[in-house]
């Protein structure tokens, strides 16, 4: 049954369109459990009907035609039921509802099992015999497996159906897909379809005679791609800011590190020709990066496929090429890679639309530094069909909109211009100080991840930065940097904002985040070896790190250290102890180091019941909401699954930042937020209501924040607060803080906020 459920799949995602998916699961059906009739009603979005769809067994003249109320029949009961029902003889039942021109008369055994994707009925899937006789529990648990995998593939066969439609018809006939949320924006323009430039897996292995010659053109190769990036990077040197830019480093710093190179030139000398000693170097690669839990680091895997297929297509003797961008281009593709990205001028790009990944992926975070709107993860997406075709990207809302209609495109016309009123707003409000109307002062802060030259009017409206990732230097390498290689780093980033603090956040890697050069592998990641677990169980990596901390703070003395995953009051005392250490061992070395204040992260749930504890040994608290939420809903937020579930303003969610916060302050020590909730203007409502200190995010969020905490006082925030606790889902709670944002002018935040 497995093989013949595979073959089944297969063939359905092979289908060109819907009524060719829908034959052969009939088919199929038919003959792999040996029935007289199999037949599929699908559910229009509509009126709610099941129409009959395809058929084997009764009359082909009645597909299209035969339409059943959401309530009738049986047909009906299943869907209502959204379960199985198993009769011996259909005829029999109250439900059942005869209908002419079928030819079903003859048929007494009936069973019918839903298609349903993500909690949605989409259509009944129907066998029927001649015989009085109830289908036996094993063919039942093959369809009803057999359903649940097909749910996907139909709906992926109809979204491609719908799109041969559409360049078949008139206009004001469109489709729309769903995605994820990438990068905020509405893009209207024309589809330019991408794809790989080189097949690297279909590379086969061949012995070489000449192995010093085939690594020569391996190298030359390397070199090529190397001033490719170098290229691409100069030309959007004007457009992105320098810690962004890095990204590209971080790219050349793969090409010339030992790992990826040196491993190739091994297995050339081991007698595997070049682009097959490639392939098995980035395979391997893709691999280690592909297992990991985190979306961030698995998206790493997409930036290595791209550099060997770069590679191989230099080794080939062919250039990589990208069609001639349209005026208003949306970058289409299955997977678009940073140097696909880079091609097209800055000034044609008007969004990316990608069939795989996600907000954290590399494009998407390059989308967002660019004002570039991106649409990630739109699964049922045929790219192959797309080219030329007109698209609206909404990059708020992951709405993917091809052959849009004039009165869609019209809308987005409107949103549009909105946006532009909103951004002349904000870079007036960027400006201003971060005071409410009754004089409170809230610091808003920035998140970085990498600082390479970084000029200071980039974030000059920064009150400085409140979560610096150390961890991204250390990913960058190929092996652990050492002490004097931290230390420039981190005095480059506290110089670059100086006098304003700086926090540096000690190393977090493990579970979602893990060194391609000390992988972990676990069952379950995210709450195993992880953050400060690592760090206490390698003291000599966190006092290296602690030490370039403290020397790269002299003369500045605006250094803040944060210690992440901290969940027990023991790890946090083993901690400190380790960073007093440093700084003995330091002054009897004759630095002139001072001990910085010393902060933890509170985003595992034990932490909040121990607040009382910790506060005596620490100098702030900042509450990480994307782990916390995660932790505390039980969701991982980046499976599309459950996505949905992820609320920031869960009432729990709120209930936890709350008793932070209470306690926190009742011993004194200031809380800061530095998770996703304090880039949401909806979000930081609530967070004003329930007294935070201060908030950091990403440069891009920061003007809209300022805006909210200038047109809300902390009276009216606590205010809406008490109406929030009345309310029990995260929907009402998000309504009520949007429709205050509405009722206050400032309607242009709320969609950003969904």
């Amino acid at each position: 049954m497995l093989d013949i459920l595979r073959r089944i799949i297969q063939e359905v995602n092979s289908a060109a369109d819907l009524d060719q998916a829908l034959g052969i699961i009939v088919q199929r059906v038919r003959e792999s459990v040996a029935v007289d009739v199999a037949s599929v009603y699908l559910k229009t979005a509509d009126t709610g009907e099941f129409v009959l769809s395809a058929t084997e067994g009764l009359r082909k003249d009645a597909v299209g035609h035969v339409r059943l109320a959401a309530s009738e029949g049986l047909v009906g009961m299943v869907g209502e039921r959204e379960e199985p029902v198993n009769l011996e003889d259909a005829p029999s039942h109250p439900r059942y509802r005869f209908t002419k021109g079928t030819g079903e008369n003859p048929y007494h055994a009936f069973l019918g099992v839903p298609i349903i994707q993500h909690g949605t009925v989409l259509g009944v899937l129907v066998v029927r015999q001649r015989q009085h006789r109830r289908f036996a529990e094993d063919e039942e648990a093959f369809l009803v497996t057999l359903a649940a995998q097909l749910a996907g593939a139909i709906s992926h066969a109809g979204a491609s159906g719908e799109i041969s439609h559409v360049l078949q018809a008139s206009e004001g006939v469109s489709v729309t897909l769903k995605g994820l949320p990438g990068a905020p924006g509405v893009a209207i323009g024309q589809a330019l379809v991408v794809y790989p430039p080189a097949n690297l897996e279909a590379i086969p292995d061949r012995s070489v005679k000449d192995a010093d010659t085939e690594i020569e053109n391996f190298r030359v190769a390397v070199t090529a791609v190397q001033d490719d990036i170098r290229d691409y990077a100069n030309r959007m040197s004007s457009i992105l800011p320098a810690e962004e830019l890095a990204l590209f480093d971080a790219l050349l710093l793969m090409l010339g590190g030992d790992s990826l190179i040196g491993e190739t030139v091994e297995r050339i000398r081991a007698g595997n020709w070049a682009p097959g000693a490639l392939r098995e170097t980035i395979g391997e690669h893709v691999r280690v990066f592909e297992s990991m839990e985190d979306s961030y680091m698995r998206e790493r895997a997409s930036d290595i496929r791209d550099l060997g297929r770069r590679i191989l297509t230099h080794i080939q003797g062919d250039r990589p090429a990208i069609g001639a961008a349209y005026p208003r281009t949306v970058l289409v593709g299955e997977e678009i890679s940073i140097g696909q990205l880079a091609e097209i001028p800055h000034e044609s790009l008007a969004g990316i639309v990608s069939v795989s990944g996600s907000s954290s992926s590399h494009v998407a975070i390059l989308a967002q530094a660019m004002g570039v709107p991106a649409v990630m993860g739109v699964e049922d997406m045929p790219v192959g069909r797309l080219e030329g075709q007109a698209i609206i990207a909404d990059g708020y809302r992951g709405d993917v909109f091809v052959n849009p209609s004039e009165l869609v495109r019209e809308e987005f016309l409107r949103l549009q211009t909105q946006e532009s009123k909103l951004t002349e707003v904000l870079q007036h409000v960027s400006r201003q100080p971060s005071v409410t109307p009754d004089g409170v002062n809230i610091p808003l802060y920035l998140n970085i991840g990498l600082v390479s030259g970084i000029e200071n009017e980039v974030h000059a409206n920064g009150d400085g930065v409140g979560l610096y990732r150390t961890e991204i230097p250390f990913l960058m390498q190929d092996r652990f940097p050492g002490e004097e290689f931290q230390l420039r780093t981190y005095r480059k980033a506290l110089e670059a904002f100086a006098p304003r603090p700086v926090t540096l956040r000690t190393l977090d890697v493990g579970g979602d985040k893990m060194l391609p050069y000390f992988p972990v592998i676990e069952d379950n990641p995210f709450l195993g070896w992880r953050g400060i677990r690592i760090s206490l169980d390698h003291p000599e990596i966190f006092l290296t790190q602690i030490r370039a901390m403290m020397r790269a703070s002299v003369g500045l003395n605006n250094l803040t250290i944060m210690l992440p995953m901290v969940s027990t009051v023991t790890e946090l005392d083993n901690a400190l102890v380790l960073i007093n250490q440093a700084q003995g061992e330091l002054l009897e070395e004759g630095e002139l180091v001072v001990r910085p204040p010393v902060g933890i992260m509170i985003e595992v749930p034990s932490a909040i019941y121990q607040i009382g504890a910790m506060a005596k040994r620490v100098d702030f608290f900042s509450i990480g909401t994307n782990d916390l939420t995660q932790y505390l809903l039980a969701v991982d937020r980046n499976n599309s699954r459950v996505a949905g579930l992820y609320q920031s303003l869960h009432p729990a969610v709120l209930g936890a930042i709350k008793q932070v916060i209470d306690q926190a302050h009742i011993l004194g020590k200031p809380v800061s937020v530095c998770g996703e909730m304090a880039g949401d203007p909806a979000a930081v409502l609530a967070l004003m209501g329930l007294g935070v200190n201060s908030l950091s995010m990403s440069a891009s969020n920061l003007p809209r924040i300022k805006w909210v905490i200038r047109s809300f006082t902390r009276e009216e925030a606590r205010d809406l607060l008490e109406q929030a606790w009345q309310l029990e889902s995260p929907r009402e709670i998000r309504e009520l803080y949007n429709a205050v944002l509405e009722q206050g002018g400032l309607g242009g935040l709320v969609r950003a906020g969904n």
